[in-house]
């Protein structure tokens, strides 16, 4: 399949899922990013516009972010780390926006992650 197919089908998936979802400030979005090198997690509350936290691989708050890459082992670190920080700015609850990839690997790591940490889905 040709690139430029296949980014237009990603954003097409992304399209239908952000139709379906979107942030409250008492349930707001964890929206999850997977580059190639670097993950990014959002809690935004879509009423507002307003990003209430985040984590990514490149953050100075994370442990070890020079050894962090964009795989399953780091994403359980940022999912715990996106949870902790989450929950001391008083987030429990949150609405998963995965932006279209499918719920396996990475995606799934990182969201178990989170939930061992005190997330509610």
């Amino acid at each position: 399949m040709r690139t430029e197919k296949k980014q237009k089908l990603a954003r097409k998936r992304h399209w239908r899922v952000r139709q379906k979802i979107s942030g409250t400030p008492a349930r707001p979005r964890m929206a999850v990013c997977f580059t190639n090198k670097n993950i990014h997690v959002q809690f935004i509350d879509d009423t507002a516009g307003v990003t209430l936290a985040a984590a990514s691989t490149t953050s100075k708050a994370t442990p070890d972010r020079d050894k962090m890459r964009a795989n399953a082992a780091s994403a359980k670190v940022i999912g715990g780390l996106a949870a902790q920080i989450a929950l001391s700015k008083g987030v429990k609850q949150v609405v998963f926006d995965r932006s279209g990839a499918r719920y396996h690997g990475k995606v799934k790591a990182l969201a178990e992650a989170a939930r061992e940490a005190g997330l509610q889905f």
